[in-house]
Order: C-alpha cells, then structure tokens, then sequence
C-alpha cells in the first residue's frame, strides 16, 4: 500500500498555493496594462517588420487605426485566460489519454501492464477536477469574461455588423454558445464518469476474484475507447482548434491527441519509476520500463508524423487564409515552434532508439520529463498565437504561465499520490496479474 509522505503532499501544496499568487499577481500585473503601453507594443510589433495579421481573422471588419488598438487591447488581455486554457487543457487531456491506453491494454488482454494498472487508474483520477477548471473557463468565456474565443461575438454572425464574419456566419451551427456548452459538459461529465466506472469495476475484480466482473471491466473498456475517440476530436475542434476558426486541419484532431498520449505515457514512466525506487511497487522491473519506452518512442514518433503531414500539405497548397496560421507562428513564436521539434522529435529519435537504452531508469525517466515539457510547449503554440498574438513577450505573460503551470502541476501530483494512497497498488483479482509478473521481454 502506497503511503502519500507528508514532504510530497506538502510540496504539491506549495506548487498549487504558490501557483495561485503567482497567476493573482500576474493578473492583475496585466489588467493594469495602460493604453499607452499597449500602442508602445503595438509599434515595437510594427517596427520589426511584423505588420501582416497573426490570423486571418484579423482581416475582418474595419481596419483602422483605432480597431487595431480594440484588438491589440483584447490580445493583451486575453493573456490570463489563455495562459490557464492551454495547461488546463493539456493535463485533462493527458490524463484522459492515460485512460485511453489503459483501456487499450484491457480491451487488447494485454498481460504485461497489469503491474501498473494502478497507477494508470490514479492518473485518470484526476479527470474530474481538470475537467472543473474548463466548466469553469467555459463559463467565463460564454458569459463574455474573456475573449480567447472571438467567434462568441454575435456582432460577427450578425449580417447589419460591420464586423460581420461570412465564415463565422457559415459555422455558426456548430460554433455556437448553447452547443459549445453542451458538449463540454459531455466532455467532462462524460470522461469522468469513465474513469469513476473503470475504477470501481477494477476494484470489484481484485475483491471477487471473478471472470465474469472482468468481462464487465472489458467491456467498460471498450465503451471509453469509443467515447474517447470521439470526445478527444471533438474538444480538439471547441477547444483549441476553434481559436483560429478561420482555419482547419483535417490532421488536427490527431496531432493534438498523440501529443497528450505520449505525454500521458512519460506521466506513467515517472510514476511508475517513483513508486518502484521507493520500494511500493518492486515487480516494476526493467521489462515493463522498457515497453513504456518503446510507446514513448513511438507515440514521440507519430506525432511528428502527425505534424510535419499537417505543416507539409498547408505549405505545398500554399493558400493565404491557410496559410496564415503558422505565418503568424512564425513571425512571432519562432523561439518556441519550430524548436520544439527538437525535444519533441530529435531527443525521442536519438535517445529511445536502442532497445538497451529503454532498460535505463534514469535514462528514460529524463526523456520521460523532457517530453511532458515538450507537448505543454506543444500546446502553448497551440493557444497563445490565435489568443494573445504577437504580445506574449512580457512580464506579465511568463508570470501568468508559471503561475497556471505550477497550480495545475500541484493540484495533479496532490489529486493522483492521494488516489495512489487509496489504492491497493497490485490487482491480485485480474487473471492477467501473474503474467506481468513473469514477463519479459523476448529480445
């Protein structure tokens, strides 16, 4: 039985507190944000040469002096919203795809990962409070709290509006308040009601011993792998994709889920790792580690194929409303989205190739983090160019972000040791349990 030390539980509570004052702080930092400053950022942008728009969006509606003010002021703004949405975003997500592979192992009978099944049900409990914190941004963004959102303004469906929006106008079916809410709730209610079910039936398993339950446990299994095949589309569209909703990628929904998959994987290595080097969970041994490497190694790989099929189609069609989403990526994110192919694809490729090097714990744990650190800037250049554009490098902005990181960094490692401490950490019930203990890998 794993034992939540009182340094760990102390420390996820200082990540979350200090996260908090630290977003607080830059909140406030960027409601105080005064006109005068805005125009000085606005010209540092137009001195460098950047005077194209970061999305086409932007070239809707009047173009004059005091519109562009209007819409730098509420890029500016945007700043905390934005900086909360894509870490919140990212880590329900991940988790949700934690769920996902452990169903995959359970529908395929899979033996090996039966050791770890634990720590894959602690992860996914966390679901419900990351899907909280986005009922929550829902809500402000539906009741016009922030912006990050601008296909909410009916003065962009609206025909007599001279900021009227034909493409908008066209989508509006799909991209509306009511449905938007609706099908968040079904995000979040739904995926959390996945991971409450997949946990009790688990357990029943472990307490009658019984085939029959595990038939059930299976078929719960199959049920989530549908629901999360569709919902993990879905909210890639409401949630990150309908920022820019000018633009579209038929490789979206794809990219975006293997990002938090492999995340969701390296999150199984580090605590998988922790508990087997804290003497939990000692039947962890080198020939799961090195199956987890193996999934790092080629969900890191696909997503890079997801990737480049997306960037590669846009840049050879060369359309200019396409196109424009990662122009404006390029002309003010270039630090941050080419480069990350490096930690995201170069690392993986060159480090996880060897199969003896997947058997090194410290090894992998570091790609491990290096990883999750990768998909979270993933997801940053995701967000923040369609919401807060070329004004990112401020004080403000890096505060907002520490902030939202470490609050939502504590409130995952708190909510998943705590499930780890309820847990019976081996699923003596499951029939697949002496399997993964035996195993090892054949080459």
């Amino acid at each position: 039985m794993y034992s939540f030390s009182p340094k760990l539980k102390s420390t996820s509570l200082i990540l979350l507190v200090v996260g908090l004052v630290l977003f607080g702080i830059g909140f406030f930092m960027n409601n105080g944000i005064s006109t005068e400053r805005i125009k000085e950022m606005m010209e540092a942008v137009h001195s460098a040469g950047h005077n194209a728009p970061t999305h086409s969006s932007e070239m809707v509606g009047p173009q004059d002096e005091a519109s562009h003010l209007e819409h730098a002021t509420m890029q500016i703004h945007n700043s905390p919203l934005a900086s909360i949405h894509f870490v919140a975003v990212f880590f329900f997500g991940l988790s949700c795809a934690v769920l996902f592979f452990y169903c995959i192992q359970h529908a395929a009978h899979a033996g090996w990962p039966i050791i770890i099944t634990r720590v894959m049900e602690a992860i996914a409990s966390y679901i419900p409070y990351g899907g909280a914190i986005l009922v929550i941004l829902m809500l402000l963004n539906i009741f016009h709290q922030g912006h990050i959102f601008h296909w909410m303004d009916p003065d962009l469906t609206d025909p007599t509006s001279a900021h009227f929006d034909v493409i908008l106008f066209e989508k509006k079916r799909f991209l509306n308040i009511p449905f938007y809410a609706i099908r968040t709730f079904i995000y979040v209610l739904g995926a959390s009601f996945f991971a409450w079910k997949l946990k009790a039936q688990s357990k029943k398993v472990d307490e009658t011993k019984s085939k029959v339950e595990y038939q059930f446990l299976y078929r719960w299994a199959v049920g989530y792998i549908a629901f999360f095949g569709f919902a993990s589309a879905a909210w890639a569209w409401d949630w990150l994709m309908s920022i820019d909703p000018h633009w579209y990628s038929t490789m979206y929904i794809w990219y975006s889920m293997v990002s938090c998959l492999s995340s969701g994987i390296a999150m199984i290595i580090l605590f998988s790792v922790y508990l087997k080097k804290n003497g939990f969970l000692p039947q962890f041994n080198d020939n799961h580690l090195h199956d987890l490497g193996v999934f790092l190694f080629a969900t890191s790989m696909l997503w890079t194929y997801t990737w480049f099929a997306q960037f590669m189609l846009y840049w050879y069609a060369n359309v200019p409303e396409e196109v424009n989403y990662f122009f404006g990526r390029f002309q003010h994110y270039g630090i941050t989205f080419l480069p990350m192919l490096i930690v995201n694809f170069l690392l993986p490729l060159l480090v996880l190739v060897s199969s003896s090097i997947k058997r090194n714990y410290k090894v992998v744990t570091v790609m491990a983090v290096v990883v999750i650190l990768g998909h979270i800037l993933d997801y940053f250049n995701m967000v923040m160019p369609g919401t807060v554009g070329p004004y990112w490098k401020t004080p403000e902005v890096f505060i907002l972000i520490l902030g939202a990181l470490l609050f939502v960094v504590g409130l995952f490692m708190f909510t998943v040791l705590t499930a780890l401490s309820k847990l019976k950490l081996i699923p003596t019930g499951n029939p697949y349990l002496h399997e993964s203990e035996i195993y090892e890998y054949p080459f």
